[in-house]
């Protein structure tokens, strides 16, 4: 069967290039150029593509408005522009988790979220996380089960949790493997970050 050709953007970029591009770092910043301050047609209707925009968000409880490129990461902002480096660019690809905040509460890939993508709503980071000089319950748990070794991998992993415990209070080991499958501690310290959420729960239980 002959391949249909892809469909052109205005600015003579293929549809799946620009759909790739918007995913990843290096070939969105490629395929962007061509196609600053047009829109571009979705399901939702028009959307502009943006060389600079200025956006609004509010991080552990602070607003902050800043402006920011279209191909700036969350984790970038975060990391270089607001000096908030609990969230690790590790892998920088989406695999690792090592970058994991919350966004509305839910747990997401800093490194592969645009920044734009968090104008006018919440991130959370570990540096939020505590109560003043309180520490949140599976912060502490981490700590007294051992939940960590090298600690790269620590901060997404307490996000993680810390997310998925607020919808799952009294989780099954099943529950909580499935729940942090999508960080990867390179230490290999599963089975007391596994104790170390299980405490959490706990903990919360009863608090």
């Amino acid at each position: 069967m002959e391949k249909k050709p892809d469909r052109k953007t205005p600015g003579g970029v293929s549809r799946r290039d620009f759909i790739k591009g918007m995913g990843t770092g290096a070939l969105g910043t490629a395929v962007l150029p061509p196609l600053l301050g047009q829109t571009i047609v979705t399901k939702k209707g028009r959307v502009p593509v943006y060389e600079k925009k200025t956006i609004a968000l509010t991080v552990n409880g602070q607003k902050v408005s800043l402006e920011v490129a279209a191909n700036e990461t969350l984790l970038d902002v975060l990391r270089d522009r607001l000096d908030l480096t609990g969230a690790k660019k590790v892998c920088d690809r989406g695999e690792c988790g090592g970058c994991t905040v919350q966004l509305d509460g839910v747990p997401v890939y800093a490194c592969m979220t645009l920044a734009i993508r968090a104008d006018g709503r919440t991130v959370r980071t570990i540096e939020g996380l505590a109560e003043g000089d309180k520490l949140h319950p599976v912060q502490e748990a981490f700590i007294e089960k051992d939940g960590y070794q090298c600690g790269y991998c620590t901060p997404g992993f307490i996000m993680a949790s810390a997310a998925f415990l607020e919808k799952t209070p009294a989780p099954s080991l099943d529950e909580i493997k499935q729940a942090l499958s999508g960080n990867l501690c390179r230490c290999g310290n599963y089975a007391k970050i596994y104790g170390a959420v299980d405490a959490a729960a706990k903990k919360l239980k009863g608090a």
